[in-house]
């Protein structure tokens, strides 16, 4: 049975919309996920968190039998989860951020 040319499908449509992708995969090939500013803001948040977790080193005692209250204090007790938690904020921020085009 010989096929009618009217019965035979175009296949011209399937290949542009494959040229179309990769077009578009090839525009989008070289392009970073975030921008410039995204990265900067991802570096503050960071330095951020490790001022945070080093504000919130130390207080120990060397012997194990006595007792340093400095464990308890404002630094170690407010002030160090505060910073930690701006930071992941702004690591959040960055991260949802639209990097300008």
């Amino acid at each position: 049975m010989d096929k009618n040319p009217s019965q035979t499908k175009n296949p011209a449509p399937a290949k542009s919309a494959r040229s179309e992708e990769q077009s578009v995969k090839s525009s989008n090939l070289g392009e970073f996920a975030f921008g410039k500013e995204n990265y900067r803001l991802m570096l503050i948040g960071l330095a951020i968190i490790v001022a945070g977790f080093l504000l919130m080193v130390g207080g120990g005692s060397t012997d194990p039998n006595t007792f340093n209250p400095e464990i308890f204090s404002f630094r170690r007790i407010t002030l160090a989860p505060i910073l930690i938690l701006a930071g992941y904020v702004i690591e959040i921020f960055a991260i949802m951020k639209r990097p300008k085009d």
